[in-house]
């Protein structure tokens, strides 16, 4: 069953237009989600629109928009009155501008649409106005309704089709000097950066989603298994708090040595490479003995066996 558009309309460049369908490019109907039912009879629970000082249960046709101007202080808006402000934008997605993407700030990012040719009308513009925003590395922007709401809307090349991704105003966008002008900025010495970038180096791959697991969620079907099949919740053991870094130095030091022990012989190879001002030994492996001691203990004895 071929996927159902969210969005039906024109994309438009200048002179050149064609057909389109918006449709949402991800989706979370996998995820378990939860209907909210009476504990007592097990029917499920309804919610209904009432009066907020009456209590009465008020019927759709009887319910109007409204914005507040004071408490207790409404102006109505009709559906009506809504639709004759109507924009273009709510049919057209008329292009803009082009800018590079690297320009575009990630806070700005709501959600993608993959955009496709509404039938075959129209394909040979489609592939025009894509094409010419892949050769020209650049990002197409415009302006689309959706829920009654206009928005800006960032156009990519994506493989055959295009990429729709809707943009935050700037109104919509806090300033971040009000979370980050009290985070301070210390010194840090040339040995902790190391052991930092060391512990990264460790860790570094590359970007698989395919490997991203979603631990909660399984957790969540597991429970609901075992409580179909009828078998006991047990609560798990209470966590202790993280143990608070005392010594950074030594905090580094001890995730360096984590990480090569539990890195494999790959990462073990890898930590055996001196990092520059690391002292040599650093970071002894438990049990044994760091390799100036076993050096001397081995010429000590060897002298011995000589001298008898």
């Amino acid at each position: 069953m071929a996927p159902r558009a969210y969005w039906k309309g024109f994309l438009r460049l200048s002179l050149v237009s064609c057909p389109i369908q918006l449709f949402p490019a991800t989706s979370e109907r996998e995820k378990i989600s939860f209907n909210q039912i009476n504990k007592e009879t097990g029917n499920r629970i309804r919610y209904r629109k009432v009066d907020e000082n009456t209590g009465e249960e008020v019927r759709p046709d009887e319910i109007v928009k409204g914005y507040q101007v004071d408490k207790g202080r409404y102006v109505e808006i009709n559906d009506e009155e809504i639709e004759a402000i109507a924009l273009e934008s709510t049919r057209t997605i008329e292009i803009d501008e082009f800018v590079p993407r690297t320009e575009i700030d990630d806070l700005y990012l709501i959600r993608p649409y993959y955009i496709a040719p509404d039938g075959k009308v129209g394909q040979d513009a489609f592939a025009v106005i894509r094409d010419v925003i892949r050769q020209m590395n650049m990002v197409a922007i415009g302006r689309v309704v959706l829920t009654s709401r206009e928005h800006v809307i960032a156009l990519e090349a994506r493989g055959k089709g295009l990429m729709g991704t809707l943009l935050r105003y700037p109104y919509e966008v806090r300033d971040e000097n009000e979370y980050f002008d009290d985070i301070q900025s210390p010194k840090l010495s040339k040995d902790m950066m190391d052991l930092a970038q060391h512990i990264v180096k460790t860790k570094t791959g590359h970007f698989k989603p395919e490997k991203f697991e979603d631990h909660y969620e399984a957790a969540l079907k597991e429970l609901v298994e075992k409580k179909m099949k009828g078998i006991k919740i047990e609560a798990p053991r209470e966590r202790g708090e993280p143990t608070k870094v005392i010594n950074l130095m030594d905090a580094l030091r001890r995730s360096v040595r984590s990480e090569e022990q539990s890195g494999g012989k790959k990462t073990a190879k890898r930590g055996r490479k001196r990092i520059e001002g690391q002292k040599e030994m650093l970071f002894p492996i438990a049990g044994k003995k760091p390799a100036k001691e076993v050096a001397r203990k081995s010429t000590r004895a060897s002298g011995r066996r000589k001298a008898g």
